[in-house]
């Protein structure tokens, strides 16, 4: 359990600003995460390596000569947002381009995805390179919808001694792809994993068993499992990876025994005692094998076992010299160039003027009480809605929805003081959400309220039919982002029914308050209903019978939040369509 901490909300800042303190030698924090103390002295590409926190030494950790030029770093297990991927890019970038790098999740591919279209647009040329090692999250049909747990570690590796040698952006693509497609990794979890200021861990597995083929997000095991013996469990990891051994591969490997986080370095020594006799007896010569804690999970009981086949490519680069404040391998010449200066820009943009009517700017006051509603029923479920995230994925829903709504309705307030009109003040939440929240439904939420807002506009309060449109903009923008459709278990099965049902409702000449209230009865049916689904989407999928019996958290926060921003939405100034029903 994470026992050391002040506020839980603020662990992460504090982590990693102490991070930064202690290794100022080699980093230096900015916007969004942290970089290398040093600019290089010639145009380099710049690897920046990233995803949620509670993984030390990923992804701060590995930054520095031979490896990663930046981290971008998020909320514990929470995709980073767009705006922290654009500013740490921003910060790290020489002129030769940027690559992002991190696991495949989907709330990391939207923000580093709407973070490099950004930087594009800037004319910075910028790549993303995915990692889908985890051969227990789906079969080898489909590859692509693995995740990246531990075999993270050697594709940075990889792409960062590239990128130190001189190579451009397309060659370190490249060469991270190449190592992806030839790494394979299979976990077990003995105990979950704690966040701070929790009373209970994510997930528990009864004495004497382990949890095989867990994620590195706090996610239990596939399927849980008597615990065997060292070399039982070595046999069993083996075994399961060489079956995933890639076409035309040779016979030099690396390998990675990692710790999640409290399995103790002589445990791991003595599962190597089995692993290492056991790759060599099938024909394998084993590159500079790592043991140790690498890409760990919070305070997770666990390992998990990293295979990356090696050629005349890779081999040069997995060896190459590294140092960084949590990694060093060889003797990496120390950091020349430009010692970068304090205060780099984050990319922030000036704050424009807002020119609203009276008629919105009345109507951005009931905007702020509707945030402030959903702030204040979010706090209430935090709890709830974490117990159900953590049936079958990470359990942060409940957190990340606190850090998103408090950061909109903070947000939403300032502007409002600031003269905004309803538009202004939906957009500024909605920005403020993604920023803050990170994650998959950060993104969601945040931009569903941008698209929000930028139908309602700042020129009147809208009549039910148009506040029908400004829903409708916020479903689309949501379901065009997330990719999900009716009965893959998100957020989506709520939301599709109350737009529906609202839209129809108000062309009908209904009240818009009687109207949102019925949409709102309707999208709670949803999302308790959702209980009998299997999840096609996220990190739940590869659990999806454990969520089997349980409504998707996502659907059933979104009902919460509707449900009670429904009476300010619809109450005066807005204007009623003509012929409307008393």
């Amino acid at each position: 359990m994470t026992k050391i901490f002040n506020d839980p909300s603020d662990f992460v800042e504090e982590a990693l600003a102490g991070f930064c303190d202690i290794h100022s030698d080699l980093v230096r924090q900015v916007a969004g995460g942290a970089v290398r103390r040093h600019r290089p002295a010639q145009p380099k590409v710049a690897v920046l390596a990233g995803g949620g926190s509670g993984h030390y030494p990923a992804f701060a950790g590995l930054i520095g000569q031979g490896f990663a030029d930046g981290a971008v770093v998020g909320n514990i297990f929470t995709s980073p947002s767009a705006q922290q991927a654009y500013a740490v890019a921003k910060a790290a970038e020489s002129g030769a381009g940027v690559v992002f790098t991190y696991g495949n999740y989907a709330g990391d591919v939207m923000n580093f995805g709407m973070a490099s279209e950004r930087l594009a647009a800037e004319g910075i040329a910028v790549e993303n390179v995915l990692v889908t090692d985890d051969i227990a999250s789906a079969p080898p049909s489909e590859a692509d919808k693995r995740r990246g747990i531990a075999g993270d570690f050697t594709v940075f590796k990889i792409m960062g001694a590239a990128a130190e040698a001189g190579a451009d952006l397309a060659e370190v693509v490249r060469l991270g792809r190449k190592a992806n497609d030839r790494t394979r990794t299979i976990g077990s979890a003995f105990s979950g994993c704690t966040f701070p200021g929790a009373s209970a861990p994510l997930f528990s597995l009864p004495d004497g068993q382990m949890g095989l083929g867990l994620g590195i997000h706090g996610e239990s095991g596939l399927f849980d499992t008597d615990l065997p013996s060292a070399m039982d469990l070595g046999q069993e990891l083996v075994t399961r990876l060489l079956a995933e051994t890639p076409e035309g591969t040779g016979t030099r490997i690396a390998a990675i025994l990692n710790g999640l986080g409290s399995t103790k370095l002589e445990e791991l020594f003595v599962l190597w005692g089995t692993v290492a006799p056991l790759l060599r007896a099938a024909g394998y010569t084993l590159v500079m094998p790592e043991v140790g804690e690498l890409v760990t999970s919070l305070d997770m009981a666990g390992v998990s076992l990293t295979v990356t086949w090696l050629d005349e490519e890779l081999e040069p680069l997995w060896v190459a010299p590294a140092e960084t404040p949590a990694y060093r391998r060889g003797n990496a010449s120390r950091e020349a160039g430009v010692l970068a200066v304090e205060g780099t820009s984050d990319g922030g943009a000036d704050v424009a003027a807002f020119v609203a009517t009276a008629g919105s700017r009345d109507y951005a006051g009931a905007c702020v009480a509707a945030l402030e509603a959903a702030r204040s029923s979010i706090h209430e479920a935090e709890e709830q809605l974490g117990r159900l995230d953590a049936i079958a994925g990470d359990g942060d829903h409940g957190r990340g929805m606190v850090r998103g709504i408090d950061a909109a309705a903070a947000a939403a307030s300032i502007a409002l003081g600031q003269g905004g009109g309803a538009g202004d003040v939906l957009i500024a939440a909605g920005d403020a959400w993604a920023d803050k929240a990170g994650g998959t439904s950060g993104v969601l939420w945040g931009a569903g309220l941008r698209a929000f807002g930028e139908c309602v506009g700042n020129s009147a309060a809208p009549d039910a039919v148009e506040l029908a449109a400004a829903v409708t903009a916020f479903a689309d923008r949501i379901v065009q982002l997330g990719k999900a459709e009716t009965g893959d278990k998100t957020m989506v099965d709520a939301l599709l029914p109350f737009a529906a049902e609202f839209s129809r409702l108000a062309a009908e000449g209904q009240p818009s308050g009687k109207a949102w209230e019925e949409a709102a009865v309707l999208a709670t049916s949803a999302a308790t209903a959702t209980a009998g689904l299997l999840p096609l989407k996220g990190r739940a999928r590869p659990l999806a019978e454990k969520s089997l019996g349980t409504p998707d958290p996502g659907a059933t926060s979104l009902a919460m939040v509707f449900t009670v921003m429904g009476p300010h939405f619809t109450a005066a100034p807005a204007r009623e369509p003509a012929g409307a029903q008393a």
